[in-house]
């Protein structure tokens, strides 16, 4: 991953919540986490965020 790894913080879809348990959030896949959201992306399916725009 770290060939592809992607910067949530320059997607369109990243966003900081009010939540401090889970302070990072993606209104693409509509999930709220402690980890950037690429990352529990690729945990969960095995490939990078698809749904990546950069801002």
């Amino acid at each position: 991953m770290d060939k592809q790894r992607i910067n949530c913080i320059k997607c369109r879809y990243y966003y900081v919540t009010w939540d401090s348990k889970f302070p990072k959030g993606c209104k693409a896949y509509e999930f709220k986490s402690r980890n950037l959201p690429s990352l529990e992306v690729f945990r969960a399916s095995g490939q990078p965020c698809l749904r990546h725009e950069t801002k």
